[in-house]
Protein backbone atom coordinates (compact mmCIF):
# COMPACT_ATOMS: atom_id res chain seq x y z
CA UNK A 1 0.00 0.00 0.00
CA UNK A 2 2.69 2.23 1.36
CA UNK A 3 4.20 1.68 -2.64
CA UNK A 4 0.82 2.66 -4.30
CA UNK A 5 0.71 5.96 -2.47
CA UNK A 6 4.59 6.74 -3.50
CA UNK A 7 3.99 5.97 -7.21
CA UNK A 8 0.60 7.46 -7.14
CA UNK A 9 2.38 11.13 -5.69
CA UNK A 10 5.34 10.56 -8.10
CA UNK A 11 2.83 10.30 -10.94
CA UNK A 12 1.41 13.01 -9.49
CA UNK A 13 4.94 15.40 -8.61
CA UNK A 14 5.76 14.43 -12.49
CA UNK A 15 2.36 15.72 -13.77
CA UNK A 16 2.66 18.96 -12.18
CA UNK A 17 6.24 19.52 -13.41
CA UNK A 18 5.47 18.93 -16.57
CA UNK A 19 2.18 21.45 -16.60
CA UNK A 20 4.70 24.02 -14.88
CA UNK A 21 6.87 23.53 -17.46
CA UNK A 22 4.73 23.60 -20.36
CA UNK A 23 2.95 26.97 -19.16
CA UNK A 24 5.95 28.49 -17.54
CA UNK A 25 9.25 26.68 -17.91
CA UNK A 26 8.95 27.73 -21.74
CA UNK A 27 8.37 31.16 -21.24
CA UNK A 28 5.42 33.39 -21.74
CA UNK A 29 3.19 33.17 -24.65
CA UNK A 30 3.36 35.70 -27.74
CA UNK A 31 2.42 36.74 -30.91
CA UNK A 32 5.10 38.43 -33.21
CA UNK A 33 5.09 40.09 -36.47
CA UNK A 34 7.88 41.52 -38.63
CA UNK A 35 8.39 44.94 -39.69
CA UNK A 36 6.88 46.01 -43.03
CA UNK A 37 7.48 48.42 -46.03
CA UNK A 38 5.45 51.39 -46.94
CA UNK A 39 3.94 54.78 -46.69
CA UNK A 40 3.46 56.59 -43.71
CA UNK A 41 1.49 59.61 -43.22
CA UNK A 42 1.02 62.13 -40.43
CA UNK A 43 -2.55 63.29 -40.15
CA UNK A 44 -5.03 65.91 -38.61
CA UNK A 45 -8.03 65.02 -38.19
CA UNK A 46 -11.53 67.32 -38.96
CA UNK A 47 -15.03 66.51 -39.51
CA UNK A 48 -17.34 69.14 -41.74
CA UNK A 49 -20.14 70.09 -43.84
CA UNK A 50 -20.39 70.31 -47.59
CA UNK A 51 -21.57 73.67 -49.17
CA UNK A 52 -21.38 75.88 -52.17
CA UNK A 53 -18.02 78.09 -52.46
CA UNK A 54 -20.62 81.23 -53.40
CA UNK A 55 -24.00 80.55 -51.56
CA UNK A 56 -26.65 83.14 -49.64
CA UNK A 57 -29.43 82.12 -47.18
CA UNK A 58 -32.61 84.44 -47.31
CA UNK A 59 -34.26 85.87 -44.22
CA UNK A 60 -37.32 87.90 -43.57
CA UNK A 61 -36.67 91.15 -42.11
CA UNK A 62 -39.66 91.46 -41.01
CA UNK A 63 -41.91 88.79 -38.66
CA UNK A 64 -44.71 88.39 -41.66
CA UNK A 65 -47.55 86.10 -42.95
CA UNK A 66 -46.31 84.67 -46.09
CA UNK A 67 -48.68 85.40 -48.98
CA UNK A 68 -46.54 83.86 -52.03
CA UNK A 69 -44.04 81.45 -52.88
CA UNK A 70 -42.28 80.58 -56.40
CA UNK A 71 -42.30 77.06 -57.38
CA UNK A 72 -38.38 77.35 -58.03
CA UNK A 73 -36.55 74.68 -55.60
CA UNK A 74 -33.39 73.02 -57.94
CA UNK A 75 -34.30 75.90 -60.82
CA UNK A 76 -31.58 78.91 -61.54
CA UNK A 77 -32.55 82.21 -60.64
CA UNK A 78 -31.11 85.71 -61.35
CA UNK A 79 -30.74 88.49 -58.89
CA UNK A 80 -33.40 90.26 -58.49
CA UNK A 81 -35.84 87.87 -58.94
CA UNK A 82 -39.32 87.74 -56.36
CA UNK A 83 -38.88 84.32 -54.43
CA UNK A 84 -41.72 85.18 -51.71
CA UNK A 85 -43.66 87.97 -50.88
CA UNK A 86 -45.51 88.45 -47.40
CA UNK A 87 -48.13 90.23 -46.50
CA UNK A 88 -48.00 94.07 -46.64
CA UNK A 89 -51.51 95.13 -46.17
CA UNK A 90 -51.05 97.24 -43.38
CA UNK A 91 -47.46 98.48 -44.70
CA UNK A 92 -49.58 100.22 -47.59
CA UNK A 93 -52.40 101.24 -45.69
CA UNK A 94 -49.94 103.40 -43.44
CA UNK A 95 -48.48 104.73 -46.84
CA UNK A 96 -51.68 105.70 -48.47
CA UNK A 97 -52.36 107.72 -44.83
CA UNK A 98 -48.85 109.52 -45.35
CA UNK A 99 -48.96 110.37 -48.80
CA UNK A 100 -52.42 111.60 -48.04
CA UNK A 101 -51.05 113.87 -45.47
CA UNK A 102 -48.08 115.13 -47.30
CA UNK A 103 -50.04 115.62 -50.27
CA UNK A 104 -52.08 118.30 -47.63
CA UNK A 105 -49.04 119.99 -46.33
CA UNK A 106 -47.74 120.45 -50.31
CA UNK A 107 -51.26 122.28 -50.28
CA UNK A 108 -50.33 124.12 -47.35
CA UNK A 109 -46.86 124.94 -48.27
CA UNK A 110 -48.09 126.17 -51.88
CA UNK A 111 -50.63 128.65 -50.06
CA UNK A 112 -47.91 130.13 -47.79
CA UNK A 113 -45.61 130.77 -50.79
CA UNK A 114 -48.39 132.59 -52.35
CA UNK A 115 -49.29 134.80 -49.34
CA UNK A 116 -45.52 135.14 -48.70
CA UNK A 117 -45.13 137.07 -52.38
CA UNK A 118 -47.44 139.38 -50.82
CA UNK A 119 -46.70 139.95 -47.64
CA UNK A 120 -49.68 138.54 -45.56
CA UNK A 121 -47.45 135.51 -44.38
CA UNK A 122 -44.08 135.09 -42.21
CA UNK A 123 -41.22 133.49 -43.71
CA UNK A 124 -40.87 131.59 -40.32
CA UNK A 125 -44.44 129.77 -41.38
CA UNK A 126 -43.50 128.99 -45.15
CA UNK A 127 -40.22 127.40 -43.59
CA UNK A 128 -42.27 125.52 -40.83
CA UNK A 129 -44.21 123.98 -43.43
CA UNK A 130 -41.51 123.14 -46.48
CA UNK A 131 -39.76 121.42 -43.40
CA UNK A 132 -43.01 119.71 -42.61
CA UNK A 133 -42.71 118.62 -46.55
CA UNK A 134 -39.29 116.98 -46.39
CA UNK A 135 -40.05 115.19 -43.33
CA UNK A 136 -43.25 113.57 -44.47
CA UNK A 137 -41.11 112.86 -47.90
CA UNK A 138 -38.54 111.07 -45.87
CA UNK A 139 -41.11 108.97 -44.19
CA UNK A 140 -42.53 108.12 -47.39
CA UNK A 141 -39.58 106.63 -48.89
CA UNK A 142 -38.75 104.68 -45.63
CA UNK A 143 -42.20 103.14 -45.84
CA UNK A 144 -40.91 101.91 -49.81
CA UNK A 145 -38.25 100.61 -48.75
CA UNK A 146 -40.01 98.60 -45.54
CA UNK A 147 -42.69 97.26 -48.32
CA UNK A 148 -40.11 96.62 -50.39
CA UNK A 149 -38.64 94.08 -48.30
CA UNK A 150 -42.35 92.03 -47.94
CA UNK A 151 -40.75 91.06 -51.23
CA UNK A 152 -37.86 88.18 -50.80
CA UNK A 153 -35.72 88.63 -53.58
CA UNK A 154 -32.71 86.54 -54.92
CA UNK A 155 -29.32 88.12 -53.64
CA UNK A 156 -27.19 86.55 -56.84
CA UNK A 157 -27.64 84.78 -59.74
CA UNK A 158 -27.24 80.88 -59.08
CA UNK A 159 -29.49 77.89 -57.97
CA UNK A 160 -32.33 77.66 -55.40
CA UNK A 161 -30.64 75.43 -53.60
CA UNK A 162 -33.32 74.64 -50.64
CA UNK A 163 -36.82 76.69 -49.50
CA UNK A 164 -38.19 76.07 -46.71
CA UNK A 165 -42.02 77.54 -45.37
CA UNK A 166 -45.43 77.69 -46.72
CA UNK A 167 -48.10 79.75 -47.79
CA UNK A 168 -49.96 80.90 -44.71
CA UNK A 169 -47.21 80.50 -42.71
CA UNK A 170 -45.30 83.69 -40.44
CA UNK A 171 -41.40 83.86 -41.57
CA UNK A 172 -39.45 84.69 -39.27
CA UNK A 173 -36.34 87.27 -38.17
CA UNK A 174 -34.35 84.35 -36.30
CA UNK A 175 -30.80 82.84 -38.06
CA UNK A 176 -32.65 80.00 -38.48
CA UNK A 177 -35.66 81.18 -39.90
CA UNK A 178 -34.04 80.66 -43.27
CA UNK A 179 -36.43 80.65 -46.74
CA UNK A 180 -34.30 80.06 -49.25
CA UNK A 181 -30.75 79.05 -49.38
CA UNK A 182 -29.39 80.47 -53.35
CA UNK A 183 -25.72 79.75 -54.73
CA UNK A 184 -23.77 77.89 -57.39
CA UNK A 185 -23.94 74.11 -57.03
CA UNK A 186 -19.94 74.11 -58.72
CA UNK A 187 -17.57 74.61 -56.88
CA UNK A 188 -18.12 72.92 -53.68
CA UNK A 189 -15.96 73.04 -50.83
CA UNK A 190 -15.92 71.42 -47.08
CA UNK A 191 -16.41 74.05 -43.76
CA UNK A 192 -14.58 72.15 -41.63
CA UNK A 193 -13.50 72.24 -38.07
CA UNK A 194 -9.91 72.06 -36.40
CA UNK A 195 -8.92 71.50 -32.65
CA UNK A 196 -6.44 74.33 -31.87
CA UNK A 197 -3.68 71.85 -30.70
CA UNK A 198 -4.19 70.91 -34.67
CA UNK A 199 -4.25 74.01 -36.61
CA UNK A 200 -0.27 75.04 -35.94
CA UNK A 201 0.65 71.73 -38.55
CA UNK A 202 -2.38 72.97 -41.22
CA UNK A 203 -1.33 75.41 -44.45
CA UNK A 204 -2.94 76.02 -47.29
CA UNK A 205 -2.21 73.37 -50.18
CA UNK A 206 -2.02 70.58 -47.86
CA UNK A 207 -3.62 67.38 -48.90
CA UNK A 208 -6.65 65.84 -47.79
CA UNK A 209 -8.82 62.61 -47.53
CA UNK A 210 -12.32 62.81 -46.95
CA UNK A 211 -14.69 60.06 -45.85
CA UNK A 212 -18.41 60.09 -46.19
CA UNK A 213 -21.01 57.48 -45.06
CA UNK A 214 -22.58 58.00 -48.50
CA UNK A 215 -19.79 56.96 -50.86
CA UNK A 216 -17.77 54.40 -48.45
CA UNK A 217 -16.14 53.18 -50.93
CA UNK A 218 -15.05 55.86 -53.24
CA UNK A 219 -11.93 57.88 -52.61
CA UNK A 220 -12.69 61.72 -51.99
CA UNK A 221 -9.91 63.72 -52.11
CA UNK A 222 -9.96 67.87 -51.66
CA UNK A 223 -6.93 70.14 -50.79
CA UNK A 224 -6.61 73.05 -48.20
CA UNK A 225 -8.13 76.36 -49.57
CA UNK A 226 -8.49 78.99 -46.56
CA UNK A 227 -7.77 79.72 -42.65
CA UNK A 228 -9.51 81.34 -40.64
CA UNK A 229 -7.45 83.43 -38.82
CA UNK A 230 -9.71 83.81 -35.78
CA UNK A 231 -10.69 80.37 -33.85
CA UNK A 232 -13.92 80.37 -31.76
CA UNK A 233 -12.58 80.11 -28.06
CA UNK A 234 -15.98 78.42 -26.45
CA UNK A 235 -15.66 75.12 -28.97
CA UNK A 236 -11.75 75.72 -29.13
CA UNK A 237 -11.60 74.93 -32.85
CA UNK A 238 -10.52 76.81 -36.23
CA UNK A 239 -12.48 77.36 -39.10
CA UNK A 240 -10.47 75.78 -42.64
CA UNK A 241 -12.33 75.94 -45.99
CA UNK A 242 -11.50 72.48 -47.64
CA UNK A 243 -11.68 72.93 -52.16
CA UNK A 244 -13.24 70.02 -53.66
CA UNK A 245 -12.56 69.33 -57.26
CA UNK A 246 -15.66 69.64 -59.66
CA UNK A 247 -15.92 65.67 -60.08
CA UNK A 248 -16.80 64.90 -56.46
CA UNK A 249 -19.53 63.06 -56.19
CA UNK A 250 -20.50 64.62 -52.46
CA UNK A 251 -23.46 66.67 -52.14
CA UNK A 252 -24.34 69.97 -50.32
CA UNK A 253 -25.29 69.49 -46.94
CA UNK A 254 -23.22 65.88 -46.78
CA UNK A 255 -20.88 66.19 -43.49
CA UNK A 256 -17.76 64.02 -43.86
CA UNK A 257 -15.02 63.79 -42.07
CA UNK A 258 -11.41 65.02 -43.08
CA UNK A 259 -7.67 63.70 -42.66
CA UNK A 260 -5.54 66.45 -43.71
CA UNK A 261 -1.94 65.04 -44.50
CA UNK A 262 0.49 66.97 -42.88
CA UNK A 263 3.13 64.78 -43.71
CA UNK A 264 3.87 61.90 -45.96
CA UNK A 265 7.06 59.62 -46.34
CA UNK A 266 7.51 56.99 -48.86
CA UNK A 267 9.23 53.38 -48.17
CA UNK A 268 8.72 53.60 -44.55
CA UNK A 269 9.63 50.58 -41.93
CA UNK A 270 6.46 50.32 -40.33
CA UNK A 271 5.36 48.19 -36.98
CA UNK A 272 1.88 47.92 -35.11
CA UNK A 273 1.18 50.81 -33.08
CA UNK A 274 0.37 48.24 -30.57
CA UNK A 275 3.88 46.90 -30.60
CA UNK A 276 5.27 49.70 -29.09
CA UNK A 277 5.25 50.67 -25.39
CA UNK A 278 7.54 53.69 -24.24
CA UNK A 279 9.41 54.25 -27.31
CA UNK A 280 10.18 49.91 -27.24
CA UNK A 281 9.70 47.17 -28.96
CA UNK A 282 10.09 43.58 -27.60
CA UNK A 283 12.01 41.46 -29.72
CA UNK A 284 11.96 37.63 -30.01
CA UNK A 285 15.54 36.17 -30.17
CA UNK A 286 15.04 32.84 -30.33
CA UNK A 287 13.19 32.25 -27.15
CA UNK A 288 14.10 34.93 -25.51
CA UNK A 289 12.69 38.40 -25.03
CA UNK A 290 14.95 41.74 -25.72
CA UNK A 291 13.23 45.18 -25.18
CA UNK A 292 14.70 47.36 -28.07
CA UNK A 293 14.55 51.11 -27.69
CA UNK A 294 13.31 52.65 -30.98
CA UNK A 295 13.66 55.98 -32.61
CA UNK A 296 9.66 56.86 -33.95
CA UNK A 297 8.84 58.90 -36.85
CA UNK A 298 5.68 59.75 -37.86
CA UNK A 299 2.61 57.99 -35.99
CA UNK A 300 -0.74 56.64 -37.20
CA UNK A 301 -3.71 55.49 -35.71
CA UNK A 302 -2.62 51.45 -36.60
CA UNK A 303 0.90 51.86 -38.00
CA UNK A 304 4.04 53.57 -36.41
CA UNK A 305 7.28 54.52 -38.54
CA UNK A 306 10.62 53.20 -36.83
CA UNK A 307 13.31 55.43 -37.82
CA UNK A 308 15.91 53.46 -35.93
CA UNK A 309 16.39 50.34 -33.31
CA UNK A 310 14.85 46.92 -35.35
CA UNK A 311 15.54 45.93 -39.03
CA UNK A 312 12.45 43.92 -41.49
CA UNK A 313 14.43 40.89 -40.16
CA UNK A 314 13.56 40.40 -36.83
CA UNK A 315 10.33 39.33 -34.86
CA UNK A 316 8.55 41.56 -32.60
CA UNK A 317 6.20 41.41 -30.19
CA UNK A 318 2.65 42.12 -30.99
CA UNK A 319 0.41 43.51 -29.23
CA UNK A 320 2.93 44.25 -26.44
CA UNK A 321 2.05 43.59 -23.15
CA UNK A 322 3.17 45.19 -19.58
CA UNK A 323 4.05 42.11 -17.55
CA UNK A 324 7.11 41.51 -20.33
CA UNK A 325 10.22 41.64 -19.33
CA UNK A 326 13.72 42.19 -20.81
CA UNK A 327 15.74 38.69 -20.89
CA UNK A 328 12.38 36.60 -20.29
CA UNK A 329 11.96 33.29 -22.10
CA UNK A 330 9.05 33.28 -24.24
CA UNK A 331 7.65 30.92 -27.36
CA UNK A 332 5.27 31.76 -30.29
CA UNK A 333 1.70 31.36 -29.46
CA UNK A 334 0.47 28.04 -30.76
CA UNK A 335 4.04 26.47 -31.31
CA UNK A 336 4.97 22.88 -29.88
Amino acid sequence: MRTSVVVTFLALTGAAAGAWYMKVGRGVEVTTVSPTRGSAAEVVYATGVVEPQRWAKVISLQRKRIVDLCDCEGKPVKAGDVLAKLDDYEERAALAEMEARRNRIDLDTQRIKGLLERNAATQTAYDQSVTQLQEFDARIAAQKDRIADLQLRAPMDGVVLRRDGEIGEIAGTGANDVLFWVGQPRPLRVLADVNEEDIPRVRTGLKVLLRSEGFKDATLDATVGDITPKGDPATKTFRVYLNLPDATPLRIGMSVEANIVTREKGDALLVPAEAVIDNAVFVLDGETLRRAPIRTGIRGSRMIEVVSGVSETERIVSPARSDLRDGARARVAGAT
